[in-house]
C-alpha cells in the first residue's frame, strides 16, 4: 500500500514528486505527491534501482522523504488501531469448519 501523507509542500512549485506504488517489468504506477493521483509511467522514467515505496523528486531518489513518509504512515496506522479485548479469542476453535459438505 502506498499512501502520501503530510507531504508538507513536497509537490509545491515546479518540483515533480512521485511515490512509486508498483513496479512492473516495463511500466510503473506512481502517485503524484501534489495531487495524490496515480498514473502509469515507463520504467525508464525512474532512476535505476527504483523499488516500490521509493520517492522520486525531479528524477532522483529521495531516501529522506521516503523515510519520513514511511514514518507518517506508520504513525497514522498506530493512531487508527483498535485494541483487541483480552477475552476475544482470535485463534478460533479446533472444530472442523462449517462448510456445505460438513453440514450434510
Amino acid at each position: 500500500m502506498t499512501a502520501v501523507l503530510g507531504c508538507g509542500g513536497a509537490g509545491a512549485g515546479s518540483r515533480e514528486v512521485w511515490q512509486v506504488d508498483e513496479v512492473g517489468e516495463t511500466r510503473a504506477r506512481v502517485v503524484d505527491a501534489g495531487s495524490g493521483k496515480a498514473r502509469m509511467v515507463d520504467r525508464e522514467a525512474l532512476p535505476p534501482g527504483t523499488r516500490e515505496g521509493d520517492v522520486v523528486v525531479d528524477g532522483r531518489l529521495d531516501p529522506e522523504l521516503r523515510a519520513r513518509l514511511t514514518r507518517e504512515v506508520a504513525e497514522a496506522r498506530t493512531r487508527r488501531a483498535v485494541p483487541v479485548p483480552a477475552e476475544l479469542d482470535l485463534e478460533g476453535s479446533e472444530d472442523p469448519r462449517l462448510t456445505i459438505p460438513g453440514e450434510r
